[in-house]
């Protein structure tokens, strides 16, 4: 049984997903720390978030949520896709990349995103030769309980955009986040693959050492 719970921040199933399997992955030693997702979350409107990195967007929420579950363990993240053309965008808006720019709207926000995400390269590519493809994912953790941040964590994965989707697995920009070394998307990739190597999954594993450490 569990020493510690900690409740997840978040509704979005994709990351409820990443946070239950890159759990499941860290070693025996986490055993004695479960994630749960936090109850009546649907109830709560959620916080804004205006913040200019991830960290300050993550440490927001983890607060927020936490005034409203006094004496739990609330845990919040954000992330989002880093693209070196793109100066670094769309960085923390990446969730709402397609809609900040009021890009046709297919119905579906993660393919929104990819088609725009595609078109604005297509861009860059057509006005510089020199032009990479490089980007990374990046991730966030924060950790709080009654109103304080206790404590953050980062993971980081690096790869380049594919031409076009490739895979269905994942969520997000997953069909498009190409693994140089694997020549495979994140969303090609078998679920416990991609949680071995997800930026989620890093910061988890950093996170949970960070725990242990504090006993």
């Amino acid at each position: 049984m569990a020493d510690r719970t900690l409740y997840v921040a978040t509704s979005n199933p994709g990351k409820l997903r990443d946070f239950a399997a890159a759990s499941e992955t860290i070693s025996a030693a986490s055993s004695k720390i479960a994630i749960a997702p936090m109850p009546c979350l649907d109830r709560i409107p959620p916080p804004p978030e205006n913040e200019t990195t991830f960290e300050g967007n993550a440490r927001t929420k983890a607060i927020y949520y936490s005034r409203l579950a006094p004496g739990y363990d609330v845990l919040a993240d954000d992330s989002g896709l880093e693209v070196d053309a793109l100066s670094g965008g769309p960085g923390v808006r990446s969730a709402r990349f397609a809609a900040d720019a009021g890009f046709a709207s297919t119905g579906d926000p993660d393919q929104d995103n990819n088609l725009l995400l595609l078109q604005k390269l297509a861009e860059v590519d057509a006005s510089d030769d020199t032009a990479r493809r490089t980007a990374r994912y990046r991730c966030v953790l924060a950790l709080a309980r009654n109103g304080e941040c206790l404590l953050t964590a980062e993971g980081s994965v690096e790869g380049l955009i594919a031409t076009e989707g490739r895979g269905d697995g994942g969520f997000g920009y997953d069909p498009l986040f190409l693994l140089p070394e694997l020549n495979q998307t994140m969303g090609q990739l078998p679920a416990e693959t991609r949680q071995s190597l997800s930026h989620r999954g890093r910061a988890m594993r950093t996170l949970f050492a960070q725990l242990h450490a504090s006993g």
